[in-house]
């Protein structure tokens, strides 16, 4: 997905850079991005019969009408290649990681680190953690994991992953320095299952309106979608902003199961059908926790999969608004076949359609590049602009269809200051770096908690930071650095309330000033 925006490249760097160590690691829940899995292995001796398996597989599965006959002779990436993007061949290798990731590896140590200066930050400890427990705290660096020094050995961030993890009941001893002392100290921490809230944020932007970020949609997220709207409750919630913006999917039955909150009974939120899959449709339960109370949906153009399914359905249902960017269109279901010899095949066998019939899946006959180019002149000032090959207007709706939710209203991108010398200043993480190295220091969490509405990174800080820059030797073109200098002075307080505070913290600092945030409240009036 294409992250063009100051907010998404913000966002993206954060959560790249910032490496969850033990935390939950997962690469991305399949199940519902539409993957379940066949029983049977099929046999296959050599890559020919392999051909000849997966040419008969699709004719049996596949969601569209298919000219085996223009397949045949093909290798087998080239031969998936002309159906969709989603439909993939794993070796079994890959095929092993995915079923390791739907297993739900969620097991180690329960922190989360950054690498700065060759050495291993700890920028968070989930509270009652195996870290936690045992002692280690935020700002505590790592030295030694077990007996291989990784202080100052350039690691790749791999490796430094790998010698963390692992799972439940083993043990890893990490040797850490404590802020302000230069004595090493050995814990040793044993592996465990760390339980993390699926709700990156959930706190009241005024006394009647609540906000809850998703990112993604895990086993629990509809269950701690439930203790978040409790809790605003109590605190005078009448009204809610649910943030989608970048969540890339997850499980299906989390998003119906957050959509049974929101959706009065018998409500349709979502249908699956195939050539050779019968429509299945996923009907509301009702009796949820949000039936009532306005309602704004935020996406963008990295909401995707199940995140398209909840906000399509709040779209069609008229329960509320979405405020945002087209999202991403991704609606089409896999199903895994495996091979005898480990391998599988993630074969796409329906769409997903939201209640109105509307397909959430973006065209993909010419290619992604096709798509990634069409994107960039889709809007004008809100106007779609896209080519009919792309999208169509549905008749009775008047909404645009196959390729993702076109929001109700349209925000533009904010790009002020987003120039060349932010954008690599961004990517060298040279602000992240300063933010961890010098300015978290200097700033306690009780301060930053108690003025976080007015709290700015002063001057003497950016000065500083320039400072840090000519030490590292980058050379940077000062006019733009002027011109981006409000822009990096926000994203060093977001970053700093992010170490402080977390991702509620930097999710608050975050919407202090985010365009889509403010219309949102305006809407809610």
């Amino acid at each position: 997905m294409k992250k063009n925006t100051r907010y998404n490249l913000l966002i993206a760097l954060t959560y790249s850079v910032t490496l969850i160590g033990g935390m939950f690691f997962g690469y991305k829940f399949l199940k519902d991005q539409g993957y379940t899995f066949q029983k049977t292995t099929y046999m296959a001796d050599n890559n020919a019969q392999k051909v000849d398996e997966i040419l008969h597989i699709i004719n049996k599965n596949y969601v569209d009408e298919v000219n085996a006959d223009s397949l045949n002779n093909l290798p087998i990436d080239s031969l998936l290649h002309k159906l969709d993007p989603h439909s993939i061949y794993l070796p079994p290798e890959k095929a092993n990681e995915f079923a390791e990731t739907l297993n739900g590896n969620f097991e180690g140590i329960g922190i989360e680190y950054y690498i700065l200066n060759d050495t291993l930050l700890v920028t968070n400890v989930i509270k009652d953690g195996p870290a936690f427990l045992a002692g280690i705290k935020q700002g505590d660096r790592i030295i030694k994991i077990d007996t291989i020094f990784v202080s100052g050995k350039a690691l790749p961030r791999e490796q430094m992953i790998g010698k963390i993890k692992g799972k439940k009941g083993t043990a890893v001893k990490l040797t850490i320095v404590h802020p302000g002392s230069s004595l090493a100290t050995v814990f040793t921490v044993k592996r465990d299952r760390v339980l993390v809230s699926s709700i990156d944020a959930s706190y009241m932007l005024n006394s009647e309106v609540g906000y809850v970020r998703i990112s993604k949609f895990g086993s629990d997220t509809d269950r701690d979608f439930v203790e978040s709207i409790k809790s605003l409750k109590s605190e005078g919630m009448k009204k809610l902003v649910l943030d989608l913006r970048d969540n890339g999917g997850g499980y299906l039955t989390a998003a119906t199961g957050l959509a049974n909150q929101i959706l009065e009974e018998n409500k349709l939120i979502v249908y699956t059908e195939g050539k050779h899959e019968p429509r299945t449709d996923y009907v509301a339960t009702g009796g949820g926790e949000f039936e009532d109370g306005k309602l704004v949906v935020l996406i963008n153009e990295n909401t995707a999969s199940a995140s398209e399914i909840l906000a399509g359905a709040v779209q069609d249902l008229n329960r509320g608004l979405i405020i945002g960017r087209r999202s991403f269109g991704k609606g089409l279901v896999q199903e895994q076949f495996p091979f005898v010899d480990g391998s599988a095949l993630n074969l796409t066998i329906a769409r997903y359609y939201t209640p109105s019939g509307r397909s959430i899946q973006k065209s993909y006959k010419d290619g992604y590049k096709a798509y990634q180019d069409e994107i960039e002149n889709r809007f004008n000032d809100g106007e779609l602009t896209a080519s009919k090959k792309i999208v169509k207007k549905d008749s009775i709706k008047g909404r645009f269809v196959g390729g993702g939710i076109q929001p109700d209203i349209y925000v533009k991108m904010d790009t002020i200051g987003y120039n060349k010398c932010y954008t690599m200043l961004a990517s060298k993480k040279i602000l992240f770096d300063f933010v961890y190295d010098v300015l978290a220091s200097r700033y306690s969490a009780p301060f930053i908690e108690q003025n976080l509405a007015t709290f700015n990174v002063s001057d003497a800080d950016y000065r500083d930071l320039v400072k840090y820059i000519q030490n590292r030797n980058v050379v940077v073109d000062q006019r733009q650095l002027a011109s981006a200098k409000p822009l990096i002075l926000n994203d060093m307080k977001v970053l700093l309330c992010k170490y402080h505070l977390g991702d509620a913290g930097y999710y608050k600092a975050l919407n202090l000033s985010d365009a889509m945030v403010k219309q949102a409240l305006n809407s809610l009036q």
